[in-house]
């Protein structure tokens, strides 16, 4: 085992520990080989450019005199050992990147299920007897992709509840404005109305590939 294959056995992350910290390692380590393997070619290159597969020994068959038959054969050796750590490490940066990727939808799902957990109990503990709370704005349009999208917003929802803005609070769509600005990357909790269902969304701000903290229109209703 070469000396590459060692740090990279000893550096590995374990699996299901996998940090954005342990990538970065990784990626170091890769970009480390890849220097050493770009070192070894230029030694190759100062040696008359013999490269991997050039014959070392002359037309008559006696060891070239015109290379430093040593170095050649050194670099060559360090090349096939580093081209192997790098396949090696690659393997390990992709199978890094695949288990955070997984531990991301994972803790999604989560969300989403403690919040499913938390509206029914809600839905529980009220009175059948009591009329559905009061929608002060609308879900007009969400972009794929955006924060209010991944919260499961959908178009025709009536909020109910954004944040700290309810209809007793409720005066503009400032109001909601000033929410999202002060809640930059913390849960809000978002009722809606949906075909006469409440639900209870968590919605977290969050600069996104689109404009603003939310991707989603949201136009005040008629009261």
């Amino acid at each position: 085992m070469s000396e590459g294959e060692n740090r990279q056995s000893e550096g590995s992350p374990q699996a299901g520990v996998v940090t954005v910290s342990d990538v970065q390692e990784l990626i170091r380590r890769k970009e480390e080989i890849e220097a050493q393997i770009k070192a070894n070619y230029e030694v190759l290159e100062s040696q008359k450019g013999v490269g991997m597969n050039e014959p070392l020994v002359d037309c008559e068959g006696y060891p070239r005199s015109d290379v430093d038959l040593y170095q050649v054969r050194t670099a060559r050796h360090n090349i096939a050992c580093l081209q192997n750590d790098h396949k090696a490490i690659m393997k390990q940066v992709e199978e890094a990147l695949h288990q955070l990727h997984a531990r991301d939808k994972e803790k999604q799902a989560r969300d989403m299920a403690e919040a499913h957990k938390e509206a029914m109990s809600r839905s529980l503990g009220q009175s059948e007897g009591l009329s559905p709370p009061q929608a002060f704005a609308k879900v007009n349009s969400v972009s794929p992709g955006s924060p209010a999208s991944t919260a499961g917003l959908q178009v025709d929802d009536e909020i109910v509840e954004f944040g700290s803005v309810n209809t007793q609070n409720f005066q503009s769509l400032h109001n909601v404005g000033s929410v999202v600005q002060h809640s930059e990357g913390k849960p809000l909790n978002v009722t809606v109305i949906r075909r006469g269902e409440k639900h209870q969304l968590r919605l977290v701000p969050t600069r996104w590939a689109g404009k603003g903290l939310l991707g989603c229109n949201i136009i005040p209703l008629q009261r």
